[in-house]
């Protein structure tokens, strides 16, 4: 596992389009997504340790973020045949048992990562509701994989900024987790 980090924030940076199948097979679009005041898109896997210690915030969080208008999508865009664990038919057991209330999507090819510049699981991309990056940070501080729980989390509070105003915080923490497993 090579812990990386999320680069600065790129404000104002367009979301790319993308279709991608769903986890209850369906075929979902960024515009099929996107919120009335913006649009959480994150990347994750099933077997990563940071997004497990983080999987029960992120449920949390994108329900609580639909009451303001954002609307969130996980992608996994992970090598399966390296990382069987992050397969389709384990991230459909995977959204089940956490209870994802979002579309999970599988990035088969990759070229959606690519497409993003997602280079860590976790990997979140806040948007506002014209589509323009507002957010690239983690979603809480973490201490030996345990998340520290005082609080609304820097990523909601960051996205409900967004709902309100349009633009996210200044300053922003890089999100950390295992890097994105590319195909050789």
């Amino acid at each position: 596992m090579a812990l990386t980090k999320t680069p600065i924030c790129d404000f104002g940076k367009k979301a790319e389009n993308f279709k991608l199948r769903s986890t209850d097979g369906k075929v979902i679009s960024l515009e099929d997504i996107k919120g009335e005041n913006g649009t959480l898109i994150m990347f994750i896997c099933n077997h990563c340790p940071y997004v497990k210690a983080v999987i029960k915030d992120i449920v949390q969080d994108c329900d609580k973020l639909k009451h303001n208008g954002i609307n969130s999508v996980a992608i996994c865009s992970n090598d399966v045949k390296n990382y069987p664990e992050d397969s389709f038919e384990n991230m459909a057991i995977f959204s089940k048992n956490h209870k994802f209330a979002f579309p999970y999507l599988y990035d088969e090819t990759q070229k959606v990562a690519k497409e993003y510049g997602a280079v860590c699981t976790p990997d979140f991309f806040g948007y506002n509701k014209n589509l323009e990056l507002q957010y690239r940070g983690r979603i809480r501080e973490l201490k030996d994989l345990k998340p520290v729980t005082s609080g609304d989390s820097d990523l909601f509070i960051a996205m409900r900024q967004i709902a309100e105003s349009g633009n996210g915080p200044k300053n922003q923490i890089p999100s950390m987790g295992c890097n994105i497993k590319w195909f050789n």
